[in-house]
């Protein structure tokens, strides 16, 4: 993704244990993303990155072994809203740890666009998602679902609840 986050804290360092909570609520409390296979690769303030390894469930199109639509929507939902929640972490490095972890409870999307540019065939995929505006009820992410040599497939715009 190509935009910056100006509204940042700059040079924010997230606790291993606010990233290892993160990873082990999109990866292991949320059983749909375990499900899929979902895999978050970096956290950071400015920008969320994950994988996908296709297999057989995840197929939409018997055909041509592309990727369902709603896999497509459900990833990208899920890793705009772990974009929107770091970059809420962020902005509330003040606050231990477990106090930016609780914000989750009462964290949901509220909208969600994708945009299907290309059909998702292949072995594995890429994820990158960015919040482009953290409020105090309302935050907004980008997201972008490519092809493992970088080609752009998807793309998603996301409104989360943030309180």
């Amino acid at each position: 993704m190509t935009s910056s986050r100006s509204d940042l804290p700059p040079n924010v360092e997230f606790e291993p244990e606010f990233i290892a909570a993160l990873h082990q609520i999109y990866e292991e409390k949320i059983p749909f993303n375990q499900w899929m296979g979902l895999k978050v690769d970096s956290i950071k303030a400015t920008g969320i990155v994950a994988s996908l390894t296709m297999k057989s469930e995840l197929v939409g199109h018997y055909a041509y072994h592309r990727v369902h639509g709603g896999v497509i929507s459900a990833v990208l939902d899920a890793m705009g809203s772990l974009a929107v929640m770091a970059a809420l972490g962020a902005k509330h490095m003040d606050q231990p740890v477990a106090k930016r972890l609780e914000r989750f409870a009462r964290h949901s999307t509220i909208d969600l666009r994708v945009d299907f540019l290309r059909p998702g065939i292949g072995d594995s995929f890429i994820i990158h998602a960015q919040a482009m505006r953290v409020g105090a009820t309302v935050g907004n992410a980008r997201m972008e679902f490519l092809s493992a040599d970088g080609k752009l497939l998807s793309t998603g715009t996301a409104a989360d609840l943030t309180s």
